[in-house]
């Protein structure tokens, strides 16, 4: 087997396992922010902060990547202030000039490191940067699951786009409650309490 690939799980095993899944938010800057259509960013942030949350309540490992920021800005301060409440042995911050996070090799390196064959992928833009992180992880091996609420293009079309080309990637594109109670798997724990509140 190539060191650069992943045991895949059987297919069966496509349904998301808090023990096994990472959560990668991509790309969530401030001037790359500022080109979205407002409207849909609002939502789309509301969505980030409740992965985030749902990541930081169930134990995840959770990496955040940045796009040139010399030229794209910061991270958006909202997603920064929810870094910041993350376990610091869990969170992997970095920045890149590859589009696919993935061919970044200190990234890849943390990513093969946690051991989670599972990926959640969100952020901007989805036909770009999203899309070909999402290329890289499923043709190494990795399952991985978009919600297409939690990513965003400049215009609709883009988007549609974006999450049509992760899906021939063999992605599973799904919504962010999908996401978080497919983790969840029952009521009545206090992780579900805790998320139930959050995704009202």
């Amino acid at each position: 087997m190539s060191t650069n690939s992943f045991p895949a799980l059987e297919s069966k095993h496509r349904e998301l396992f808090v023990d096994s899944t990472g959560l990668l938010v991509v790309d969530v800057q401030e001037r790359l922010a500022a080109a979205m259509p407002e409207k849909v960013l609002k939502g789309t942030i509301r969505n980030w902060l409740n992965l985030i949350e749902a990541a930081r309540v169930l134990g995840l490992p959770v990496a955040f990547s940045q796009q040139y920021p010399k030229g794209l800005g910061p991270t958006l301060p909202v997603v920064a202030e929810s870094i910041l409440r993350l376990p610091r042995e869990m969170v992997f911050k970095f920045d890149k000039l590859q589009f696919s996070c993935l061919n970044d090799a200190i990234f890849h390196d943390w990513v093969r490191a946690t051991g989670r064959p599972q990926w959640i992928i969100a952020g901007m833009e989805t036909h770009i940067c999203v899309h070909q992180t999402v290329r890289s992880f499923t043709q190494q091996g990795f399952v991985v699951h978009v919600p297409r609420d939690a990513v965003i293009s400049r215009s609709m079309a883009n988007w549609e786009i974006g999450l049509n080309l992760m899906a021939q990637c063999d992605a599973i594109v799904s919504c962010t409650e999908s996401v978080i109670f497919d983790l969840l798997k029952r009521g009545g724990t206090e992780e579900f309490k805790l998320l139930s509140r959050v995704v009202k």
